[in-house]
């Protein structure tokens, strides 16, 4: 989502204590540079979210959390269409995700359970890589019992189109180095795709 997923797996991210929907300063409020700074990301939600895209998408991005039931907080505004989240600090390991307004639209509705866009082909970066509690299941909160987290390296995700997904492999236990659709046989199936 790895999320919100993928990893879009930010639906813990009020556990950050922000109130909702009280936007923060921005960068050029408070004269900080809005170029990813690389010390300690996980511990500053902004650098944090910065880390899923490449810089010079998170650099310019919206830079936003969210709660369970999808109600976002902005932390930063941006200006290239792009949206990115901080790492999901229920899942082990780092999982910051940066997505572009169709794969938004596409994680609203994951987060919502509600049924998403058809044919509005989106992308998320999660360049950090990421943490997913199944394969199969888009709601697992946790592995099944006996099962471990699934670690994914840097990917690039496609969501949002249905066409894109055939010929792919898919299942329980894919191999995360190659090309994948995640979530199968459900309304939120998407492609993985390793970068790095």
């Amino acid at each position: 989502m790895t999320l919100l997923r993928t990893t879009l797996i930010v639906t813990a991210t009020a556990a950050l204590g922000l109130a909702a929907c009280s936007p923060a300063k921005t960068a050029k409020d408070t004269g900080e540079s809005t170029a990813a700074q690389p010390a300690e990301p996980a511990k500053n939600p902004i650098n944090s979210a910065m880390s899923a895209a490449p810089q010079t998408v998170g650099a310019n991005a919206t830079i936003v959390t969210a709660a369970a039931d999808g109600t976002m907080t902005t932390l930063r505004k941006g200006t290239n269409g792009f949206t990115c989240m901080p790492d999901n600090p229920v899942t082990p390991g780092a999982d910051p995700m940066c997505m572009d307004a169709n794969a938004l639209q596409w994680g609203m509705a994951w987060m919502t359970h509600a049924p998403p866009p058809q044919d509005m082909p989106g992308i998320m970066y999660m360049l950090s890589g990421g943490t997913d509690a199944s394969n199969t299941d888009p709601f697992a909160r946790k592995p099944t019992s006996g099962a471990d987290w699934i670690q994914t390296g840097p990917h690039v995700m496609l969501v949002g189109s249905a066409k894109a997904l055939k010929g792919y492999p898919s299942g329980p236990d894919p191999d995360p180095s190659a090309p994948y659709v995640m979530w199968a046989g459900t309304p939120y199936a998407h492609l993985m795709i390793p970068v790095g």
